[in-house]
């Protein structure tokens, strides 16, 4: 696996060896001593999976007291995907970093504990996998206000964006949990 560096160095794309010939193509998509070469040292307890379709918009997701690392990638499709740095002594709180995710290229990318995530779907339809290093806690979760000024995320929308009410109603980053 190929370490890719993004604006915030904990955040890590990552572009895995493919291996393709006539009968359509073979990677490791999880390999934990191949992370850990790279600088992933993480152990996931859970796996989840969601199907979208275009401009479906998800996020800007993180738990409070029980944060979740993220390795993400996507199976069908392509979606924008975003991390937010969300802990204060960090020298690049508030800042987001974002790219695209698709199954073409293949490629993954870690978003550590401490960073809000989010992705909108910019083909006709996405399917999106992610790891996570701690259970779903719903008493934990918070939701960052996707379209805040503040952040001025860019997010290639053909419209309106197909939003949960949860992501609707998100708190602007001025007023949100954050980490030490």
């Amino acid at each position: 696996m190929k370490r890719i560096a993004t604006d915030i160095p904990e955040v890590i794309l990552i572009e895995p060896r493919v291996f393709g010939d006539e009968r359509g193509f073979f990677y490791e998509s999880w390999n934990k001593r191949s992370l850990a070469e790279i600088g992933i040292d993480a152990d996931f307890v859970q796996d989840n999976h969601s199907r979208s379709q275009r401009n479906v918009l998800r996020g800007l997701h993180y738990q409070v007291e029980r944060p979740q690392g993220k390795l993400v990638r996507v199976t069908e499709g392509e979606v924008y995907d975003i991390a937010v740095d969300l802990r204060r002594s960090s020298p690049t709180f508030g800042r987001w970093v974002g790219f695209t995710l698709s199954a073409t290229d293949k490629r993954m990318a870690w978003i550590p504990p401490g960073f809000a995530h989010g992705f909108c779907v910019t083909s006709d339809w996405a399917e999106f996998l992610y790891k996570t290093t701690d259970y779903w806690s719903p008493a934990h979760e918070r939701t960052l206000l996707w379209n805040d000024p503040k952040l001025g995320i860019p997010w290639p929308l053909n419209g309106e964006p197909v939003l949960a009410a949860k992501d609707r109603a998100g708190t602007p980053f001025a007023d949100s949990e954050t980490y030490p």
